[in-house]
């Protein structure tokens, strides 16, 4: 089974390419759904016990923790030390379900794939990407969204050309959607072993 690991920066389109993959049948793992939902399980006790009083009628409440982490840096790490081991057993288990029922291809969605150096995880990596001012249109438009928060956001991610020159695929969603639907389903095919390419090849980009 080939591991295909899927990332991309804030705005980028992450989340609608993992929904294509999902549309060909191909098994995604989330690593954000797990953390929403380890904070009403397994992660709810352990994030307790590292900042007390987080931890409401056993469900991790967000914005508390959020008030004790950020702009710490201690904190931040002391919580990926609590969250991260856990979102890995997760998408540990996933891939063994994945392997049982016989899938040649299964992905998982890691929002900070590179940035935790998650590259020796996958075979294979995606990475969605647009140009730098859809992008920031994208971002600027959620609620609450500011200039100066997306730019300390940035300021943490590895910047979108290094992270091109490190994919083995590219799905470029600033051409539209039926483009994007046309590349993912493309990699799909590659790596099933259908209408293959070259690995070295970047579908579309």
């Amino acid at each position: 089974m080939i591991v295909l690991g899927l990332t991309g920066s804030i705005g980028m389109g992450k989340s609608t390419t993992a929904a294509m993959f999902r549309d060909l049948g191909i098994p995604v793992h989330d690593s954000d759904e797990a953390v929403h939902r380890l904070y009403a399980g397994a992660a709810a006790p352990l994030v307790e016990a590292a900042f007390p009083g987080t931890v409401v009628d056993g469900v991790v409440d967000r914005n508390r923790l959020a008030a004790r982490v950020i702009g710490d840096r201690e904190a931040i790490r002391r919580l990926e030390g609590v969250v991260h081991p856990l979102v890995r057993a997760d998408a540990d288990a996933f891939l063994d379900r994945c392997r049982a029922d016989g899938a040649p291809l299964a992905v998982l969605d890691i929002p900070l794939l590179f940035e935790t150096s998650g590259r020796g995880r996958v075979d294979k990596v995606v990475v969605v990407s647009a140009p730098a001012e859809i992008q920031r249109e994208r971002v600027l438009a959620r609620p609450g969204m500011t200039p100066e928060k997306l730019e300390a956001i940035l300021s943490k991610q590895v910047p979108d050309t290094e992270k091109r020159a490190m994919a083995d695929f590219i799905v470029d969603t600033g051409q539209g959607m039926d483009h994007a639907r046309a590349a993912v389903a493309a990699i799909v095919a590659a790596l099933t072993g259908e209408n293959p390419v070259r690995e070295t090849s970047r579908l579309l980009s």
